[in-house]
């Protein structure tokens, strides 16, 4: 699934799923950049994904930060050929006890950041009548979870947001798509007690938790010619869990 000389642009890449789905798209032969917040880890992380892989901070809930990145990522390599919409964070808490602050920090990064990384990078791509999207959503987004309201609406409005963009972009060769991962093994889940472990692993047909690069496979697959005929879609890669 070559992806020889590409440019990619992957938000949220200093650690966990987004990091490896740089490491991956480098692999694949992709020009990566990778975005973040924090500096010292998406520098740490261009290192570790490899030759011709840069680092730019990118606050993607921030439209001049937005279009700057990008802009300067065209000036620089002429175009941005694939965009991973990654950059998310969480504040959990139950709905009666959840501040509208909390709210509007996920909505506006989770959400909005794809809105306006899409915004930006979407004259580019239809110029050149091709590229590919890909928003990396979560399993809540489909059947919700009890304590993340914020995060679910976000993750049910990317997805209903990339099948929108999909119908918008299909005519000049644009795709779109989203990933849906489920339990993915990470420093967060690693904290979880065997207990708690136990019960979330029950609940998945592949009885484990899965891995950073599962969702990298997922993410690359999307981005490689072979994928070229799928748009609109919500790929889960959660071990059977929403099945």
């Amino acid at each position: 699934m070559s992806i020889e000389g590409k440019i990619a642009l992957v938000t949220g890449a200093s650690r966990g799923i987004g990091r490896e789905v740089a490491r991956e798209l480098a692999r694949a032969g992709a020009r990566v950049i990778l975005g973040a917040r924090d500096e010292a880890g998406i520098r740490e992380a261009a290192e570790a994904a490899g030759s011709g892989a840069e680092g730019i901070r990118l606050d993607v809930s921030d439209p001049a930060s937005v279009e700057s990145a990008v802009k300067g990522i065209v000036d620089r390599h002429g175009s941005v050929d694939i965009l991973v919409n990654n950059a998310g964070i969480t504040r959990d808490g139950l709905l009666m006890r959840m501040k509208p602050e909390d709210w509007d920090a996920v909505l506006n990064t989770n959400l909005r950041g794809a809105f306006l990384m899409c915004r930006a990078v979407a004259p580019v791509m239809m110029r050149k009548r091709s590229g590919r999207i890909i928003n990396v959503g979560s399993v809540v987004g489909l059947m919700g979870n009890a304590g993340q309201a914020n995060y679910s609406a976000s993750k049910g409005g990317l997805i209903a947001f990339t099948k929108t963009i999909a119908k918008e972009f299909a005519s000049r060769g644009v795709t779109a798509n989203a990933i849906a991962p489920g339990f993915i093994r990470s420093a967060m889940t690693d904290k979880l007690t065997e207990e708690v472990k136990k019960k979330y692993t029950d609940a998945i047909p592949l009885t484990r938790f899965g891995e950073a690069e599962d969702v990298a496979d997922a993410a690359a697959f999307l981005a490689s010619p072979e994928a070229a005929y799928v748009t609109g879609q919500v790929l889960a890669v959660d071990g059977g869990m929403t099945m």
